[in-house]
């Protein structure tokens, strides 16, 4: 007596289940063996490829591989179309959750690998915020992607539900428009890196210490021990200097020298000062001095130098040096440093005695 099961015989169906079978073992061997031979790679190699298509495979659920070579299986048998579209309905809804859940790995690993290369930074905390808010948004747009794919998959008609999330987006997006542009901003930040936490910048008149760097403000404590608060959109239509990132410091004063100094003195102040500076070598080098300006007081000498680091204790320390050995090489050199003058004249109505005439 031969048997039928939903139009095929059993024989059919065993060759079916045996092929199911043996797909679903071939396959989860060559995951295993895959998984092995990557893990060993991985051990040897610092890329992060590898890494990802580890944490994939291992990622890769038993279900997904029974559910896949069942459908292989029923590639063996006939069935009426309503079944087939059905069968060929929950193999694709599977296979998009597997990449889903693929997806979601990936980003996973990008954000792991991410903080554990930010430790011990100074950017370790902002690092640690904004990976957060990226790892969440990848992962949202990964999973709301698949679920509209999986919904038109299953016969939904998604185009209206599209036309809604855009709408509802919009409006969304226009009621809280300044806190979007500062998280917007809060990435920027972070991933273009014009500063980072520990960094002594300048905003505008404000300046201090990057304390904090968070998804809508960022914080400085300023030099007075306050703690200045900038939206992260403000902080960056602005102009910052970032004096951390200074590899050297040019340092530039004026010497006003008193009128009536002989010529042959004058001219000796470059050479003396370019003398001064040299002396210095390890923290300073000297650029250039020139005689400027006969002012309507003094005689003005412009000074520049660079300060060989950005450390700005030995800034301060190597100007002090210099502008000392400058009055003393005045002094030795018998010139005098000019003071502004003033002339006041009295009006004769204003004095008790009379001006004597002038002869």
């Amino acid at each position: 007596m031969r048997y039928v099961l939903l139009g095929n015989p059993i024989q059919e169906w065993a060759t079916a289940l045996a092929v199911a079978f043996a797909a679903a073992v071939l396959l989860i061997v060559l995951r295993t063996f895959l998984v092995h031979r990557l893990a060993a790679v991985a051990d040897r190699t610092e890329t992060r490829v590898d890494d990802w298509f580890l944490r994939m495979l291992r990622n890769t659920y038993s279900l997904f591989i029974v559910i896949l070579a069942l459908y292989l299986g029923s590639l063996m048998l006939e069935f009426p179309r309503k079944y087939e579209v059905t069968l060929w309905r929950a193999a694709v809804t599977t296979m998009l959750l597997q990449v889903a859940i693929w997806g979601d790995t990936a980003v996973r690993v990008w954000r792991a690998r991410y903080r554990q290369a930010a430790i011990g930074g100074s950017d370790s905390v902002a690092s640690a915020a904004s990976t957060a808010i990226i790892d969440f948004i990848l992962r949202l747009i990964v999973w709301v992607m698949f679920t509209l794919m999986i919904l038109d998959n299953l016969g939904f008609n998604i185009t209206t539900l599209v036309a809604s999330l855009g709408i509802g987006g919009i409006a969304v997006a226009l009621a809280v428009q300044n806190i979007l542009g500062d998280l917007l901003a809060s990435l920027s930040i972070v991933l273009d890196k014009p500063f980072v936490v520990g960094d002594f910048i300048i905003v505008g008149e404000q300046l201090g210490t990057v304390e904090y760097i968070g998804l809508k403000t960022t914080r400085l404590r300023g030099l007075g021990g306050d703690q200045i608060i900038f939206s992260n959109g403000d902080i960056l239509k602005a102009r910052i200097g970032n004096q951390t990132r200074m590899f050297t410091r040019r340092a530039a004063f004026i010497i006003r020298v008193r009128y009536g100094t002989p010529p042959d003195k004058l001219a000796q102040v470059p050479a003396m000062v370019k003398d001064i500076i040299e002396k210095l070598e390890e923290t300073a080098s000297f650029e250039r001095a020139h005689l400027r300006n006969l002012g309507e007081w003094a005689v003005e000498y412009e000074v520049v130098y660079w300060i060989k680091t950005a450390d700005y204790f030995v800034f301060m320390d190597t100007n002090q040096a210099v502008l000392l050995g400058v009055l003393r090489g005045l002094a030795e050199h018998g010139i005098d440093v000019a003071y502004p003058a003033r002339m006041i004249t009295r009006d004769p109505a204003d004095c008790k005695e009379p001006v004597p005439p002038l002869h």
